[in-house]
């Protein structure tokens, strides 16, 4: 007769534990991250249980008794409840089952690559827009100069919002992203809410203008797709606008000074960018692999479940670490070397992968490709004229200021 004995758990196993500083910057986390991967799949760090390898990391990911928390960072941050609770909670990041499928459904109608391939001369235009004149400059902050306008216009295009509101766009976007950005106090509830609505109102009032003149944008998509006869209702379409304007705005802003910090550190690369631009994708993708902006993807056990040998309780709180997990050894020959020409890798999990998988992966990836290829055909020979520190790998990181200068 077998007997069969339970899985430790998770937190009795005797894994490796990882004591970083929550305010450290990814490059200085990432030693201590690769040391325990070495030693165990899993590690517990500061805040409980970070799955590390790219195997286990993308079995979360993609394993449907691990969900997205209520809430999401929220109930961390001292909100259990309330208005901003509601928002987040019916929000496409806080759906799951059912509701979520049938969303998704339909929204992902309106992000195929054919959809986004639309905005590719707007993108063209408006990155153009905004390097050409810095270009003659000799000097700039990729940040505050580049990285931080280009996003909103593309958002706005995309939704088909005119120019002259893009301002008040990029305003509420900034008041909205705090409730996202650890710490967040209850404090800031009034705020986020206030600009929240004011959104929303807006929003309400193109779905109005659309539904009796649909036009050439992702709104109009919106409206038209349909998916088994199913069709998004009002609240839908204000939710998924607020998405969008949230979920591709920091990220985009932080990635493009992100990549183009790193290859400010491997020169040679950014000459072979400048001289062959059809390797702007693959520069994308390396570049969110080695020195990506998004570190950690939030996972609750739904249930109890046994993962690589340990028992995770139901309610606990995973860190499915996708920067470990792109720079994993078993994956990734020589994982810290930069190099954009690498062939032939499964794909990055920065996005996620699963159902919960970036809906706005393409559109992200066309975005950065041409602020790379933009960048790197307008500025040679750059070099770096004062610090670029990261903001901390546990909220959204990346460079808060990268100044260079560059020959005209």
């Amino acid at each position: 007769m077998t007997v069969h004995t339970a899985s430790p758990s998770v937190f009795d196993a005797g894994l490796p534990t990882i004591e970083y500083d929550p305010t450290a910057a990814p490059a200085q986390i990432y030693p201590q991250l690769l040391a325990a991967q070495r030693l165990a799949p899993i590690a517990l760090g500061p805040f409980g249980p970070e799955i590390l390898s790219y195997e286990h990391v993308r079995t979360v990911l993609r394993d449907h008794r691990f969900q997205v928390p209520p809430g999401y960072i929220l109930a961390a941050q001292g909100i259990p409840s309330g208005p901003l609770w509601d928002k987040v909670v019916t929000s496409l990041l806080g759906m799951e089952g059912p509701e979520h499928q049938r969303v998704r459904s339909v929204v992902s109608k309106a992000f195929t690559p054919r959809a986004v391939e639309r905005l590719h001369a707007t993108i063209e235009e408006v990155i153009d827009e905004i390097v050409e004149p810095i270009s003659r400059w000799g000097h700039c902050d990729v940040v505050t100069d580049i990285a931080r306008p280009y996003p909103v216009p593309v958002i706005c295009a995309l939704l088909g919002a005119p120019r002259e509101d893009w301002q008040q766009f990029s305003v509420w976007a900034d008041d909205i992203f705090k409730a996202f950005t650890f710490p967040f106090t209850p404090d800031g509830v009034p705020e986020v809410m206030r600009a929240w609505g004011e959104l929303d109102e807006y929003v309400d009032d193109m779905v109005d203008r659309r539904r009796h003149t649909l036009t050439d944008d992702l709104l109009s998509d919106l409206i038209r797709a349909e998916h088994n006869g199913d069709r998004l209702n009002a609240d839908e379409l204000r939710m998924l606008a607020a998405a969008l304007l949230l979920a591709g705005t920091d990220t985009t802003r932080n990635q493009v000074a992100a990549s183009i910090d790193v290859l400010c550190d491997h020169l040679d690369q950014w000459e072979l960018l400048r001289k062959t631009p059809d390797l702007a994708v693959p520069a994308v993708d390396e570049t969110m692999r080695h020195s990506g902006i998004s570190n950690s993807l939030l996972r609750a056990a739904a249930e109890d479940v046994e993962l690589a040998g340990v028992l995770f309780p139901a309610g606990t709180m995973v860190f499915a670490n996708t920067a470990a997990a792109n720079r994993d050894s078993a994956i990734y020959d020589d994982p810290n070397r930069f190099d954009i020409t690498r062939k032939g890798l499964p794909p990055i999990l920065t996005f996620g992968a699963g159902v919960h998988y970036c809906l706005g992966a393409n559109l992200a990836r066309l975005e950065i490709a041409e602020a790379l290829k933009a960048v790197t055909r307008r500025m040679s020979n750059p070099r770096r004229t004062g610090p670029a520190p990261w903001k901390p790998a546990t909220s959204l990181s990346g460079p808060t200021t990268l100044p260079i200068a560059f020959d005209v």
